[in-house]
Formats: C-alpha cells, structure tokens, sequence
C-alpha cells in the first residue's frame, strides 16, 4: 500500500467520540479541497524545517498520516491517540508501508508525562478543536514539550463558511463533526500566547497555525 492510500476512520466513533479523520482530506477527489491541503502541508513541513529538529512527537496523530510522512522523510517520529481504534488503524497503516507498528500508542493529551515526549519537537495539529477542555490540555503540553511545538486549528468563522460553500454539514451551520471549539486567529494566538513563546504564525487557508518555543 502507498502512504496516497493510507487507511481513515471515516466517522467512526469511540466513547461517542468521533476519531481520526471524517473523511480522507488528504487525497481528497475534489482540487480545492487538495489544494488546502497541500497548503497546510507546506507550513507544517516549513516550520519542521525551520527547528532543524529530527525527532517528532505527534500528539492525537488519529490514523498516522504526518507520523509516516515524517518517517519517510527520514525523521524520527512517533505518535499518540486517545482512541485504541483509530491507534490500531495507525499501526495497520505502519505495517503496509514496512513502518514499525510501535511508533504509535494510544494515550490521552491529559495523561501525556515527560518521559511519553523523547523527542526534539512536538506537534498538536488537528486537536484542541475536539477537546472538552483545551487549557488543560495546554497546561499538559506545557509541562511536557522540551523546546519546540507546532499547534494548529481550524481558522473560524472562514472554516464553517467554507464547508457551507461546499454544500457540507449544512445543518450543523457549517461545523465538522466533532469540532466543539473554535477561535478566530486572534484568539487562538491568544490562548497559546498564555502557556508558550510564539515563534511564527502561519495561515495556511484555512486554519492558523503556531511554532511555539516553551517559556524560560
């Protein structure tokens, strides 16, 4: 199997949650839709470039796709889940592509330690917009992150306004499911301003995304 075919959760759900990824945005058949994408994928792998760091952890990394990329690119990473389903899709995606199925863990934001995060640089993309309670799992990653860590999310009112131009989720006025927070760029930068450094902002459309160095 090609990483191009990686394996998603596609709505699935794990305690009424749902997990990974709703649908494969990654190669997605629609142009503007891949087009975002690889726009999100040039900041992220800029700022990867940027800390000059070789090793990731990557926290809530759903079904692998960034921690195989990551991998084929010859950087050392690894990642982290919640959900013991969509972990157990990871580690089916590792195994088609000759990766090793132990990179990937389940484990919570919350209950991350010092000693799960044995790497140069975390990431968190995708994340705090499904968290119940995003602060505290800022104030985990805080604690935990050595040096660098990059975060995104999606970039409100224009992600919701995007999704209705598409004709989806139309009566949830626009918002994926599973999305239960939402910050304009401001307000995002804001909040992680509180618990990290930021380094850079970048905006790929349609999300805000930060390289953040942990407070001295």
């Amino acid at each position: 199997m090609q990483l191009e075919k990686i394996k998603m959760a596609k709505g699935e759900k794990e305690s009424g949650i749902v997990i990974g990824n709703f649908y494969d945005k990654y190669k997605s058949n629609n142009y503007i839709a891949r087009k975002l994408m690889e726009g999100f994928e040039q900041s992220l792998f800029e700022f990867v470039s940027q800390t000059q760091k070789k090793s990731i952890y990557d926290v809530g990394c759903g079904e692998g796709y960034w921690v195989l990329q990551w991998n084929k690119k010859g950087i050392l990473a690894r990642g982290c889940d919640f959900s013991e389903k969509v972990i157990d899709i990871a580690k089916q995606n590792a195994i088609e592509v000759k990766e090793n199925p132990e990179i990937f863990e389940v484990r919570s934001i919350y209950d991350l330690e010092t000693q799960n995060i044995d790497a140069e640089l975390t990431s968190c993309c995708e994340v705090l917009e499904h968290l119940e309670y995003p602060e505290v799992a800022l104030k985990v990653l805080q604690r935990v992150v050595k040096e660098y860590l990059i975060v995104s999310v999606p970039r409100e009112p224009l992600w919701r306004l995007l999704n209705l131009f598409r004709g989806k989720y139309l009566t949830r006025f626009g918002n994926t499911p599973g999305h239960i927070q939402m910050w304009s760029k401001k307000s995002f930068i804001c909040l992680v301003s509180k618990y990290f450094d930021i380094v850079e902002v970048k905006s790929p459309l349609p999300w805000t995304m930060l390289l953040c160095r942990k407070k001295i």
